[in-house]
């Protein structure tokens, strides 16, 4: 039985003096820099435990009421890989020939991408992110809030975490993902949000020439 003192618990998380802060902030921006979207993967098993760690730092991002209005799906299936590859394939070919903009369509040619993708069946595994509007419980709608807020910090923490493991990931975004709900036979109260495929990078994988924006350009101080 819980107790008003059960309510809240001691916050344990290290405090570091100012020495230790600015090591530890440098040092977390030298790894995270590194993070890339990536095309090129290799077919290289991953073990289970190391995705579940990662789903695991993924729930503990901050969430409206503590809702946590996210389902992760993981598929390494390949039936099931192939068939979310055809249907992927199909919205993505109706995007690149008719639905994009011009504009758009300009702005991806720095990633010489296409309709084909690949990576969905070269992975170990796809991770869906579902995002959930209200919760169903004994059949009755339990409303979520902040969901795509909640959500959005979910995969960040998420796509943080697969970096963090030493695996590559891209966040991919086949629109309309209608498909993704049919295919893996989610309730109606979940709707597909954000498709990863995760795994190992290709041997000699590259990545666009990009560069970041610079901190003068991100951000603005008040003093």
């Amino acid at each position: 039985m819980n107790t008003e003192s059960d309510k809240f618990i001691p916050y344990t998380a290290p405090v570091l003096d100012e020495q230790q802060s600015l090591k530890a902030a440098a040092d977390y921006f030298e790894k995270i820099n590194q993070r890339r979207s990536l095309r090129e993967f290799s077919d290289r098993p991953v073990a289970r435990e190391v995705i579940e760690n990662i789903l695991k730092a993924a729930n503990c991002a901050p969430s409206g009421a503590h809702k946590q209005p996210w389902t992760f799906c993981v598929i390494s299936d390949p039936t099931l890989k192939q068939k979310i590859r055809e249907a992927a394939e199909k919205e993505e070919y109706e995007n690149y020939h008719g639905r994009m903009s011009e504009a758009w369509l300009k702005d991806l040619e720095a990633f010489e991408t296409d309709w084909h993708k690949p990576f969905l069946t070269t992975v170990p595994y796809l991770i869906i992110v579902f995002k959930k509007p209200y919760d169903l419980i004994e059949g009755q709608k339990h409303k979520n809030y902040y969901v795509n807020e909640s959500v959005g910090l979910a995969c960040g923490f998420l796509i943080n975490a697969i970096h963090e493991a030493g695996l590559a990931t891209l966040t991919h975004t086949p629109s309309p993902m209608n498909f993704l709900h049919k295919i893996l036979e989610r309730p109606e109260n979940e709707k597909p949000y954000l498709l990863l495929p995760v795994g190992y990078p290709a041997d000699e994988a590259k990545v666009p020439n990009l560069h970041r924006k610079n901190l003068s350009e991100i951000s603005i101080w008040y003093e």
